[in-house]
Order: structure tokens, then sequence, then C-alpha cells
């Protein structure tokens, strides 16, 4: 969604969230995390052939790349399921199979950990994925404590 504010388009994200990059995608440093999210804009984005290349790009020094939701299905438009095991919010399962058909398909996990690249299937499986992502670069201790404080009741698996 965009919005007009100061006679300059400014895009939204839901509930009128404010997303406004400071980098480019010729700029853009190096992340060591690189997390695609899901979410309406996902077949748009899915189909950018500039957003699949940096991506690409990117993923080839990115220690960790992780998806939420349907953020797989950029994942996957980008070859970087192949071979790997995927999973997807359940309204895109299909999608998934028929778009990443070298990919192995898994609907009964929440989260699936291939290495550096991490996928999860929709919204609180994110939280799932992320408090995995936390115990492996932190500690499962450090995990238990973000998830008190945010009164979660994780239930880690993988």
């Amino acid at each position: 969604m965009f919005t007009r504010l100061r006679k300059k388009c400014v895009p939204f994200s839901r509930n009128n969230l404010s997303v406004n990059p400071s980098y480019t995608f010729e700029n853009c440093l190096p992340p060591d995390i690189l997390l695609i999210p899901g979410g309406f804009g996902t077949r748009r984005e899915m189909n950018n052939s500039a957003v699949l290349d940096w991506i690409k790009h990117l993923a080839q020094n990115t220690e960790h790349l992780l998806s939420v939701c349907t953020g797989s299905l950029v994942l996957a438009k980008a070859g970087l399921l192949d071979g790997l095991a995927a999973t997807t919010h359940h309204g895109a399962l299909s999608l998934l199979q028929e778009i990443a058909p070298k990919t192995t398909i898994d609907a009964t996990k929440r989260f699936i950990d291939n290495g550096e690249i991490i996928v999860s299937a929709g919204v609180s499986a994110g939280i799932d994925m992320s408090l995995h992502v936390v115990a492996k670069l932190l500690g499962k201790e450090q995990a238990w404590e973000t998830a008190r404080y945010i009164e979660y009741d994780w239930r880690p698996e993988v």
C-alpha cells in the first residue's frame, strides 16, 4: 500500500507502519541475516527479477537466509530452495510445490532448518523460527529468556 505524504509516495505495511529504506539494491551492505517476509506483496515480488537477483546475490555471503510465511515463494522463484526441504503458509503449499518441483515440501513442520536457509510456515511459526535462530546464534538459554520476555509459549522443534 502506498500513501501520499508531502507530495511523495511513501510505502506502508500493515497497520500503516512506514517502511523507509536507507539503502538501495546497489549500495546495501551485506547482511549477516536476510529475512524475506511473506504477505500480500509476495506474489508480485516473486516475479520481480530485480528482487530475485538481489536476493540471489546477497544469499552468497549471508550467514542465514530466512523466510516467513509466503516469503518461501520468493526464495523458491530465486531457485534457492532447490534440493532442500521447505514449508510455507498452508494456503500456499500447492503453489510452492508448483514453483519449486525440486524442493521437498513438508506441511507438517512449523519451520525447517536447512543450515543456512531456514523457512517457516505462517506468521506465528515465524516466531518459533526466530527463537530457533536466537538459540543457534546465542544459545538456548537466551532463546528461552526471549520467549519468556515476550510471553510466548515456545515449543522448540526440529
